[in-house]
């Protein structure tokens, strides 16, 4: 059995999907999911359905709602292998197997391809890096109500996304293929218009491709957009590239890459959920 949260809510068993369709079981399974082999108080339960006004049946609804996953989970019989859903004094816990939450699984390989980053190994990065991110199907639950704590947990792995998306694009930039990122570095910088990392990069693949009109026009747009939802300039490193474009016809490799040629750019701006799934074909 597999849940996924990285886009709609979904329980799969083998061919068969048990994803319950009452909202507020799904907001109790999202809940248990985002806190998986931890124990969940049943206050953290009730707040997350109802916040400051439970309704006097709260508790009773709430172990109703925790029977009807405990049945689902355990139509087949259940096993020591499968999950299970346990009450521990007052609180509940469900515990998955390795490789059952596809949230899970998806920081397991953003930690690999960070690994294989440090060893140098900038194509097996790549390859784990679009694993990861070929497991989102979606914004991260979707379909679920959230309350305090899951659009907390919802936030999270939306950040995680785009820190994931900026490792493989910096990959892709060190392995030489600058270029192939641009139409997706247009659309990021459209769904991420704060995010000045995203149009610094795109900025610098426009010049090396000798599209310098192109790369002032992500510069100006930055700015407009900077200075009217923050009253805020661009920052150093955007000034700085935009006085090398307009003095040259490219931008010089130390300013993108680093005098190395390897560096990925500095300080990564957290961002808004990404609309697409990055094409990875090598």
């Amino acid at each position: 059995m597999r849940f996924q949260v990285l886009g709609t809510l979904e329980i799969q068993d083998g061919t068969r999907r048990l994803t319950p369709s009452a909202p507020k079981q799904r907001s109790v399974l999202a809940l248990l999911l985002s806190s998986a082999n931890e124990v969940v108080p049943t206050e953290a339960l009730i707040e997350e359905l109802w916040e400051e006004h439970p309704p006097v049946s709260a508790l009773t609804t709430l172990q109703t709602y925790v029977y009807q996953l405990r049945k689902l989970l355990t139509r087949d019989g259940g096993g020591q292998t499968g999950p299970r859903l346990v009450t521990k004094h007052g609180s509940y816990l469900l515990h998955l197997d390795e490789g059952m939450l596809d949230a899970v699984e998806f920081e397991r390989l953003v930690d690999d391809a960070r690994r294989h980053l440090q060893a140098d190994d900038l194509e097996r990065a790549s390859a784990v890096l679009c694993g990861a991110l070929d497991l989102w199907h979606g914004t991260a639950l979707a379909d679920v109500v959230a309350g305090p704590r899951l659009a907390i947990y919802k936030t999270r792995l939306e950040e995680l996304r785009v820190h994931a998306t900026k490792l493989r694009i910096d990959t892709w930039w060190r392995m030489g293929r600058h270029h192939e990122t641009i139409a997706e570095l247009k659309e990021l910088t459209a769904v991420h218009p704060l995010d000045e990392w995203f149009h610094l990069r795109l900025m610098e693949g426009l010049s090396r491709e000798s599209r310098r009109h192109e790369a002032l026009e992500v510069y100006h747009n930055l700015r407009s957009i900077l200075r009217e939802e923050l009253g805020l300039e661009p920052g150093s490193e955007m000034r700085e590239l935009q006085q090398m474009v307009l003095a040259a016809d490219h931008v010089p490799e130390a300013v993108h890459a680093g005098r190395n040629g390897r560096q990925p750019a500095r300080n990564p701006v957290r961002g808004h959920p990404i609309a697409r799934k990055a094409d990875c074909a090598l």
